[in-house]
């Protein structure tokens, strides 16, 4: 199970390009393609983020596609492209909404993406929230929480380092069928997505990890408190990896409008403001930059982790 490093706040980053919401996607993002992935993303292992993780949508319905558009690239492609061009950063599915598919099937590529990037997968899940998805591949809209939680457990098992997985369930069994290659951890570990109370008891019962989805600050400490206290009840002992998803960022001084809501200036201001989410019990942050260009990501990127990382450590 990948480790993240201990006593600091470690930080990833969600990719661009692919999934381009108009909520949060850039304008040159709509003409960028796999040389500006795959430069990002060995800016991003080369330079010391934790991870790189990308989203889940198999189809975008007309209703829904002037703000979430239909770019929404497939994560197990997109991991595995980027796992043969680096060495270290991890890799993780934010989300992946894997009541869609059987478990096994979904077990098959990410125990093979992990295999093949030689153990760097975080596996993390949510429930989704388009129901045309669901229609067309058949799956169960209005049940999708309960599917989710059996699929879990059955992806734990599948996951796991048995040949031969076994599982029983309400919706899903399966035994007698042998599955390689199997993943290269010994335990993939399983970030839950969400901030509803049923994703945060998920989080809290089935998750190695939890990724709340657009807490405000103010909020989440209250919120990482119910999700231990979940967690205590119900006799866990293994620690919870808490994530947040930050502001978005500018380091220095930007000399164009980059939005009320982002946190620019000085690193070591950056810094201060940032520590205050370990401060609440969060172990990793989800950093998103303000930018007009690759070129100028990348180089927001490498400033982050050269001039705003290392005061992270610092309480």
């Amino acid at each position: 199970m990948p480790i993240l490093p201990a006593g600091r706040l470690s930080y990833g980053m969600q990719l661009p390009v692919q999934s381009q919401s108009t909520i949060y996607t850039e304008a040159w993002e709509a003409s960028a393609g796999p040389d500006d992935l795959a430069e990002i993303a060995r800016t991003a292992d080369r330079t010391g983020f934790a991870y790189l993780a990308s989203c889940d949508h198999v189809a975008i319905p007309r209703r829904l596609a002037e703000v979430m558009s239909t770019v929404w690239y497939d994560p197990v492609a997109t991991l595995a492209f980027l796992a043969g061009i680096t060495e270290r950063v991890l890799l993780m599915s934010h989300v992946a909404v894997v009541g869609l598919r059987h478990p096994l099937a979904t077990a098959k590529q990410y125990a093979t993406l992990d295999h093949l990037s030689g153990g760097r997968l975080i596996l993390g899940v949510g429930a989704g929230h388009v129901r045309e998805e669901f229609d067309a591949l058949g799956a169960d809209f209005d049940g999708r929480g309960g599917v989710l939680d059996e699929t879990i457990d059955a992806l734990k098992a599948a996951l796991g380092p048995e040949e031969y997985p076994e599982f029983a369930g309400e919706r899903f069994s399966f035994s007698g069928l042998g599955q390689r290659p199997r993943p290269a951890q010994e335990r993939v570990p399983v970030w839950v997505g969400g901030s509803s109370p049923a994703a945060v008891r998920r989080a809290a019962l089935r998750g190695d990890g939890w990724l709340p989805q657009g807490d405000p600050r103010d909020r989440l400490p209250q919120q990482i408190a119910g999700v231990l206290a979940l967690r205590e009840e119900a006799g866990i002992e293994e620690p919870l990896v808490v994530g947040a998803i930050t502001e978005p960022l500018y380091v220095g001084e930007p000399a164009w409008p980059v939005g009320r809501r982002t946190l620019s200036g000085k690193p070591e201001a950056i810094a201060e403001s940032l520590r205050a989410y370990g401060a609440m019990g969060v172990h990793q942050i989800q950093v998103r930059f303000r930018s007009r260009s690759r070129s100028e990501l990348t180089d927001q990127m490498a400033a982050f982790a050269a001039d705003v990382g290392p005061y992270l450590d610092q309480q």
